[in-house]
């Protein structure tokens, strides 16, 4: 699989709804920007329990997935380039059916590995107007993805993006997202494999711990 970088963001926490803060509406960059191994130079998060840190150093959204967003909300001003999930990198082909926890990619300079999905809160429903963007996320399982880093490096727009690693298991982030996230019954037998998985974020390894009873 090869893709690129077609888009970097990178944000800082402004003020958002009330006294809370937020760093969703980042802004594009243009050059290499230093990946470490919590994220990229110069960028912050608002709310460090729920973003950023080891497994979730850098949020891809996958460019294939703006269409849909465009036809549902036709003319939305945060629609009209890409950055508009808060994301730092946007790229295509990353859709969640098609990338597995655990497969690595290098990009730019930098060596990631896909950690989990992204489940998205009540942030995007205030960053879009519109109270229904988390629920239709949820339903459609068009949630992103989060990376860890694996080697530090330069990333920078335009950059080629090539898998050098796939595991040897089944679970894609859309699997593990609807077992995780999505309503439905939960398969305890799943639960379980899927708490075994050692490259998967130690927050969703909890999670299925606990759906599956410990």
């Amino acid at each position: 699989m090869q893709s690129k970088v077609e888009g970097l963001f990178i944000g800082t926490p402004k003020p958002f709804r009330g006294d809370s803060a937020s760093a969703i509406a980042r802004d594009p960059v243009e050059g290499p920007v230093e990946l470490g191994w919590t994220g990229f130079e110069g960028d912050q998060v608002a709310d460090p329990v729920h973003h950023g840190g080891w497994d979730k150093a850098v949020h891809l959204y996958p460019s294939d997935h703006y269409p849909f967003w465009r036809e549902k909300l036709p003319d939305h001003d945060r629609l009209e380039r890409f950055g508009a999930f808060g994301e730092n990198i946007t790229a295509s082909g990353f859709t969640e059916d098609e990338v597995k926890i655990g497969d690595r990619f290098r990009m730019g300079d930098a060596l990631v590995e896909i950690s989990h999905g992204r489940q998205p809160c009540w942030k995007l429903d205030h960053h879009f107007g519109r109270p229904d963007m988390m629920a239709t996320i949820v339903n459609t399982g068009r949630c992103g993805l989060y990376l860890r880093v694996i080697e530090q490096g330069a990333v920078a727009a335009g950059d080629a993006i090539e898998r050098t690693e796939r595991p040897d298991h089944d679970w894609t982030v859309a699997r593990a997202f609807a077992l995780l996230i999505q309503p439905g019954k939960r398969d305890p037998g799943a639960l379980k494999d899927l708490a075994q998985l050692e490259t998967l974020a130690e927050a969703w390894r909890q999670r299925a711990r606990g759906l599956a009873g410990g």
